[in-house]
């Protein structure tokens, strides 16, 4: 299709409620200028930043087509795909409805009191037109008078917007509604800040706080490539999680839990790790992750990087902004190093692994994913930890990862325009620290090898003890919830007493020592009263059956790190700390 051909055509949406406290958006689309005989309306089965197909055409009904007037024919070709019999009309439009009722930050949802539209749920394509522009107008449901979105408004058209092409319209969220708003401004960029939901939160407390943020974030790569920003977040009973846009994010928050000191500061850091992701993975990103392929998975094995190293910023950010002390970063940082060592599947699975199979296993967990699998934002979060350690000392505190995702940022976002390789990350990485990371990948990206926790927060002067060590306490090691008046086992962990005896996910569980079990079954005084090596017999039922197995407890096999600053630590090891901390 010529640049001339493609200037002529508009796409022009308009999305309504008719019924939103049935859960219904009602989308018309206007297309003009296509001239072919058919033309392949597509909705993308996944969302970016949310690695799963989550096949948004289910929620489709009522598609109909028409031009002048007259309807036109149209059938199903794909799962997600309509083809439109146009006859080469030079106008033509369609109508549908789309159900939206999953409450969370990246699926749309619709009720009586307001309308959060993720819009790869919501907009179709034209089948390979995906650079075209369009234009969103949305009417609100009687009394509603609020649209906050990171798409550009369009001049003298009310709640109308334009996105230049379709990649930045399915990752510019839409809230529509009554939400409470407030601005800010920081580092030169004017921020918006969309309440739904309610909550004792302090604007003028939040407005402070998270300028802080937005201006830490800043300072690591020089720039804020946005000209606005949108936060829009979601208060709930309870709730939590985010996901990224390219000048927004969605976050979900507990609407009481902002006068809780503690649940505040965790508001706070995710702020910063959505923030954060303004430049990692929505500028710097790994090659595979755009431009993106909407009716497919796409692979890719650096989400560690994406993901884990943003989880990792937060722990900078938060002690930058004097959110938290350098003590309490520390220690949060060897909390995160004990979740990765306490993870049977980190045995298992690599980082790298668990990035790529994020599409079937991250986002779909049974009962064995914790003997199978790694989160590839803890083990991310801890490869984070890791290399900039190594790089503070290596360059003598003179370099620390910032410097490493400054450098790619602008390497291959602002002078490339393409997203890096994993050779070409490890490649920045040995550059800005003069070292190889040869060993360190094999090890710790590639690899499932244990952390050398001591000896890299030694290079700090953090002195880290086991709090388990030497601990002699019986571990059975199932896990188990409670099913109306039953005990029935959730999950039981690799290696264990439970799993080598053949205690089952799913098994009932009567009796433990002839005692009727009535809660969960780890924390039983016939269990917790024992020792390592004692035998604890459990009855249970298992597909209606009767059964007894004898289980010979086990230690506990866990760590609990404890890490301390060393405030007579080596100059050097200072120097190391503050560079690795600071900037």
């Amino acid at each position: 299709m010529s640049m001339t051909s493609k200037s002529q055509i508009k796409i022009q949406f308009e999305v309504s409620f008719i019924e939103p406290q049935a859960h219904y958006a009602e989308v018309e689309m206007n297309i003009s200028g296509l001239n072919k005989e058919y033309v392949d309306l597509k909705m993308p089965v996944w969302t970016p930043g949310s690695y799963l197909v989550r096949e948004f055409a289910k929620n489709v009904e009522g598609f109909k087509a028409n031009t002048g007037g007259k309807s036109l024919k149209f059938e199903k070709v794909r799962k997600n795909t309509w083809r439109v019999y146009t006859g080469k009309a030079k106008t033509f439009a369609v109508q549908y409805r789309v159900y939206a009722n999953e409450p969370s930050v990246r699926t749309a949802f619709i009720d009586d009191t307001h309308a959060f539209l993720s819009s790869a749920s919501i907009f179709m394509y034209p089948d390979g037109m995906i650079n075209l522009p369009s234009t969103v107008k949305i009417k609100p449901f009687a009394g509603w008078e609020k649209v906050s979105t990171g798409l550009e408004p369009l001049s003298g058209e009310a709640f109308t917007y334009t996105a230049p092409n379709f990649d930045i319209l399915y990752d510019s969220p839409l809230e529509v509604g009554n939400q409470d708003i407030f601005e800010f401004t920081a580092s030169g960029i004017k921020h918006e800040v969309a309440m739904y939901g309610g909550g004792n939160y302090d604007k003028e407390r939040l407005k402070v706080d998270m300028a802080k943020i937005v201006e830490e974030a800043t300072a690591i790569y020089g720039e804020n490539p946005n000209k606005h920003y949108t936060f829009i977040v979601h208060n709930f009973y309870l709730s939590g999680g985010g996901l990224e846009h390219l000048n927004s994010t969605v976050l979900g928050a507990t609407r009481d839990a902002y006068t809780d000191e503690k649940k505040y500061k965790g508001f706070l850091a995710l702020v910063a790790h959505e923030y954060h992701h303004l430049w990692n993975v929505k500028r710097l990103r790994p090659f595979a992750l755009g431009p993106f392929d909407y009716d497919n998975e796409n692979y890719t094995t650096n989400l560690w990087v994406a993901e884990g190293f943003t989880a990792y910023f937060e722990h900078k950010l938060m002690l930058r902004a004097g959110f938290f002390g350098e003590q309490e970063t520390v220690q949060a940082l060897a909390d995160a190093v004990s979740v990765v060592m306490n993870t049977q599947g980190a045995k298992v699975q690599s980082a790298a692994e668990a990035s790529y199979d994020a599409w079937i296993k991250y986002y779909r967990p049974n009962e064995n994913s914790g003997n199978s699998t790694i989160s590839y934002y803890n083990k991310g979060e801890v490869i984070g930890l890791l290399m900039d350690l190594e790089i503070s000392n290596a360059t003598k505190g003179g370099k620390n990862l910032d410097d490493v995702m400054s450098a790619m940022y602008h390497e291959y976002y602002k002078k490339k325009g393409r997203g890096y390789t994993d050779a070409e990350f490890k490649a920045m990485a040995e550059k800005i620290s003069g070292i190889s990371f040869t060993d360190f990948w094999r090890k710790y990206v590639n690899g499932t090898d244990p952390i050398e926790y001591k000896k890299y927060l030694g290079y700090a002067g953090i002195s880290v003890k086991d709090l388990f060590d030497g601990n002699k306490t019986p571990y059975l090691g199932a896990a188990s919830k409670k099913i109306e008046a039953s005990i029935i086992i959730s999950a039981v962990v690799r290696g264990s007493a439970a799993w080598t005896s053949g205690l089952n996910f799913n098994d009932e569980v009567l009796y433990v020592d002839g005692v009727p079990v009535e809660a969960a079954i780890d924390k039983m005084p016939a269990i917790t009263g024992k020792k390592a090596g004692d035998d604890v017999v459990f009855t249970i039922r298992r597909d209606g059956l009767i059964k007894t197995i004898t289980v010979k407890l086990k230690t506990n096999p866990n760590v609990k790190l404890e890490a301390t600053i060393d405030a007579d630590a080596s100059a050097g090891k200072a120097a190391v700390r503050a560079k690795w901390l600071r900037k």
